[in-house]
């Protein structure tokens, strides 16, 4: 399924697409509570590898993409998933890169002022996509070092895939460290 698809998909009366403060303060909250100790190369792969581990349980036919600055640590793309997903990668990470949110809660920021990311950023919409599915990599007192990103799912779903890896990420540093 392609990114394009899935925007007609969840606008589609009865879609579950709330446009208020209160998901807006979900998104940040998970913003605030996914900080990570440290985002090493080690880091990077066992995200990357907990993330296709979690899509093939799933079926999920997605591209995967992990940088740290610049660098592009991880990247695989599933069966089922196309370029069209990394295009939707590379259009997620640059409004996380931009912003220095999840290209998600940006949408919903938009959405709570009852206007859209196309119609009032004023970016060029073949270049960014506020669209779920990219979050910052957030490191203990340093902030935004980098992006994790997946495309092909549902945004809602594509946002959810990240969050639940990162979620595991967080508490595999917290056992470690405790």
């Amino acid at each position: 399924m392609t990114e394009d698809r899935r925007t007609n998909e969840d606008r589609r009366p009865g879609a579950d697409r709330r446009t208020n403060g209160d998901e807006v303060e979900v998104l940040e909250a998970q913003e605030a509570r996914l900080v990570l100790p440290r985002f090493t190369y080690e880091d990077a792969w066992t995200l990357g590898t907990l993330l296709v581990g979690m899509a093939r349980e799933r079926e999920a036919p997605v591209a995967i993409d992990i940088r740290r600055g610049p660098q592009q640590l991880f990247h695989c793309a599933l069966p089922g998933s196309s370029a069209d997903n990394d295009a939707w990668i590379d259009r997620k990470r640059r409004v996380v890169e931009r912003y220095g949110s999840s290209s998600f809660l940006v949408g919903a920021r938009f959405r709570a002022k009852g206007t859209t990311f196309e119609a009032s950023s004023r970016l060029d919409p073949d270049r960014y996509a506020a669209h779920g599915g990219s979050f910052p990599v957030a490191v203990e007192g340093v902030g935004v070092i980098g992006s994790v990103t997946v495309s092909g799912l549902p945004q809602a779903e594509d946002h959810a895939l990240v969050v639940e890896a990162l979620e595991r990420l967080l508490g595999s540093h917290t056992a470690a460290s405790g």
